[in-house]
This record gives structure tokens, C-alpha cells and sequence, in this order.
């Protein structure tokens, strides 16, 4: 078995009262059927959109990046799978892909650089 991050992209759009509670209730029983079937590792955690990024030799922090609001990470799951087919079809049941977000799957390096 391997460890696969999930890294959630989208936007942080508005919701409802009522529909962040679906929300947070399709986001509970997806990690529960994760966590029941063996194949979650860490539940992770939401990101702030909030960002400083250092770069380069001088240390420059900036705000940035600046991406598409598309693009910003919003948070992680890492879960364990066999190969990167399995943890993309964990991936396909993320409740992140009802609101046209996005899913990235990258498997962990094993070991030590």
C-alpha cells in the first residue's frame, strides 16, 4: 500500500445555511466510508485563504501566489491505496467535485531524500 494527498482545489464560495450543512454532511460520511474501508490515513485539514510564500536565495516573502481562484488549495486528505488508479477512484467520491472543484492525487515518496 501507498500514501496518496488529495490536495483540494476551488473557490470558496458562499453558502447558505442549509447548504453548508449538506455540505459538511457529504464531507463526514465521505471520510467515514474512507475511514470504514480502510483507506484513510490522516483526515487532514482545511486551509486559510490567507498566504505568504518565500522564495529564492534572498528569502523574498510576498502575499502571493497569485493564481486563478480556481486554483487555490483549499486543503489535504492523505489516504492509502494500492496504486494511483485506486486512490484516484477514492478521490472521484470527494464532495469537493459537486462544487466544480477540483481533486489532485500525488502519491507520497517513500524514504528519505
Amino acid at each position: 500500500m501507498n500514501d496518496y494527498m488529495l490536495l483540494f482545489r476551488g473557490r470558496n464560495r458562499s453558502l447558505s445555511p442549509e447548504q453548508m450543512q449538506r455540505s459538511i454532511e457529504k464531507w463526514r460520511g465521505w471520510f467515514d466510508e474512507l475511514r470504514r474501508s480502510g483507506h484513510l490515513k490522516d483526515r487532514g485539514h482545511p486551509l486559510q485563504d490567507s498566504r505568504k510564500v518565500v522564495t529564492g536565495r534572498q528569502r523574498t516573502v510576498t502575499d502571493g501566489p497569485f493564481v486563478e481562484v480556481k486554483d487555490l488549495i483549499n486543503g489535504y486528505t492523505v489516504v492509502t491505496a494500492t496504486d494511483l488508479t485506486e486512490a484516484v477512484e477514492l478521490a472521484r467520491g470527494c464532495p469537493m467535485l459537486d462544487i466544480e472543484g477540483s481533486v489532485e492525487v500525488r502519491q507520497i515518496e517513500n524514504g528519505s531524500p
